[in-house]
């Protein structure tokens, strides 16, 4: 009797969605660290006329921004608070495990809460992302300005980002192209508007090369705070002035990076814009 050969199994790759790490995805994506540092950067000086040095971020995930801030000049120092203690794991071994021996000793990474955490008084505070919309209560958003307020230098200021236009207060999903990491497609997603609290869930989804897909990677429950009720609760919390600055455009009519302080915003169907508020 003829000898038949046995099948074997074919050892089958992993999907690109299966071995993508969601945090290298979200900074590719949705972080712009050096133009952010850039910006924290310049308009302290502009605002106190000296160079800060001492920057604390809030809600500072993987620490990314700390470590561009500490990587511009020597006399920078950086503390990241984040509560997720997972994810600052991920900062220290892939972010500050890439600075130098004195860079790294310039950094520290608190696992906290941000309501509740001490800390050296800083220069700058930054909540970016629109982390602080995880702040859906009045009264709890107020309590953190406050915070942040207190734990400031005497002429600190807090940098805030915020976004709207009548497509915020849509159910959308919108997409984006990203070469780094291989190329995959960023899908941002607002689920769910509720017009009576202003409650909005968003998720981020990544699709691949590869036809496979990695949704609700993240995920956030928010309050869309409207740019006047931030301005009136930082003003209730202390603050001296609070200014806004708006994006503008370039000559193919897209957006160009260059944020200005204005007094009145423009209404786009979407905008992103920083706020500064002052001790």
């Amino acid at each position: 009797m003829a000898k038949t050969k046995k099948k074997t199994k074919k050892n089958k790759r992993p999907s690109l969605a299966k071995s993508a790490d969601i945090h290298k995805l979200y900074e590719h994506s949705v972080q712009y660290a050096d133009s952010e540092i850039e910006f924290l950067d310049d308009t302290f000086k502009t605002l106190r006329g000296r160079r800060a040095r001492l920057l604390r971020e809030d809600f500072c995930g993987t620490a990314n921004v700390c470590c561009e801030w500490v990587k511009r000049r020597k006399t920078h120092r950086a503390i990241g608070v984040d509560i997720d203690g997972e994810v600052l794991a991920w900062g220290r071994e892939n972010n500050l495990s890439r600075l130098s021996d004195t860079q790294r000793k310039r950094v520290e990474l608190l696992q906290s809460d941000v309501l509740d955490v001490s800390t050296e008084s800083p220069d700058i505070i930054s909540a970016m992302n629109f982390s602080y919309w995880l702040f859906k209560d009045r009264d709890r958003l107020l309590s953190y300005f406050k915070s942040v307020r207190k734990a400031l230098v005497d002429d600190g200021v807090m940098f805030l980002d915020a976004y709207g236009g009548y497509d915020s207060f849509r159910d959308i999903v919108e997409e984006r192209e990203i070469e780094e990491e291989g190329g995959f497609t960023y899908v941002w997603e607002q689920e769910s508007y509720d017009p009576i609290s202003n409650g909005l869930i968003c998720h981020i989804h990544f699709g691949f090369p590869d036809g496979s897909r990695l949704d609700k990677a993240f995920t956030y429950d928010w309050r869309l705070w409207t740019l006047p009720e931030v301005r009136e609760l930082l003003e209730q919390a202390g603050f001296s002035r609070v200014t806004f600055y708006w994006q503008g455009w370039d000559e193919d009519e897209e957006p160009d990076g260059i944020f200005k302080p204005v007094t009145e915003g423009i209404a786009d169907a979407g905008w992103i814009c920083y706020i500064t508020a002052e001790k």
